[in-house]
């Protein structure tokens, strides 16, 4: 065995380990909504239970959506992870994922809004797959270019919902939420590509109940400002 190979290749995956470590600390020094100390706390207090027939099937389809999206996500990850044949086939169907949720607020916003979170979400996995691919090569330079752009992004999803319903979905709320998606998956993907698998499916664990958790609030926030629509 290459010693210097494998000591390399070990120091690069600790150092994003480390990287993910460090981006969770800074995400949750970044300033919140006021009265909310955790983003769950956040969560129910905006939160309601569904009570019509078409608040339930809105709720259940954004929970689908979004399930969607970190499923692919993970196994977008695992793929990369293993170099195997079906990454291609998996990054396509995540970024159909992006198109449907972009589909889903046109009833709401209109076409031209739906296109825009489309446009922002396909960043969103884009860059995902350079930092992917970052990692794997050990390029730190690169690493770091992509993940700045990569929390750029999520920051400018955050802005854009909560400029499209501030009362349901306040700018501090949806900017720490956004950033603990990231955190998150930036975690699962730094275990998984250094072979600690049982880490990496507990993060998913962590990753799948937030997002259900933002899906409730898009939801409900979708239901509060358009009762007509959803009855």
């Amino acid at each position: 065995m290459d010693t210097r190979r494998s000591t390399g290749r070990a120091a690069r995956f600790a150092t994003l380990a480390l990287v993910a470590l460090l981006s969770g600390f800074l995400a949750w020094t970044l300033p919140r909504a006021e009265a909310e100390p955790t983003v769950s706390a956040g969560h129910q207090a905006h939160v309601t239970a569904p009570r019509t027939t078409g608040q339930q099937a809105l709720h259940d389809q954004m929970r689908k959506l979004w399930e969607d999206h970190v499923t692919w996500t993970r196994l977008a990850i695992v793929t990369f992870a293993d170099g195997s044949a079906g990454f291609d086939a998996t990054a396509g169907r995540l970024l159909q994922n992006q198109v449907d949720i972009g589909d889903a607020i046109k009833p709401f916003y209109g076409a031209a809004a739906g296109d825009q979170l489309t446009v922002l979400l396909t960043d969103h996995i884009t860059t995902a797959v350079e930092l992917l691919q970052a990692a794997k090569a050990g390029d730190d330079a690169a690493f770091a270019s992509a993940r700045e752009r990569w929390y750029a992004n999520a920051d400018d999803i955050a802005a854009f919902l909560s400029a499209a319903n501030p009362r349901s979905w306040p700018p501090d709320l949806m900017r720490a939420d956004m950033r603990m998606h990231l955190d998150q998956t930036l975690s699962e993907a730094a275990h998984e590509l250094a072979g600690d698998h049982a880490a990496s499916i507990a993060d998913y664990e962590e990753v799948h109940a937030h997002i259900l958790a933002m899906a409730d609030l898009l939801s409900d926030g979708l239901a509060r400002a358009f009762p007509g629509l959803v009855r």
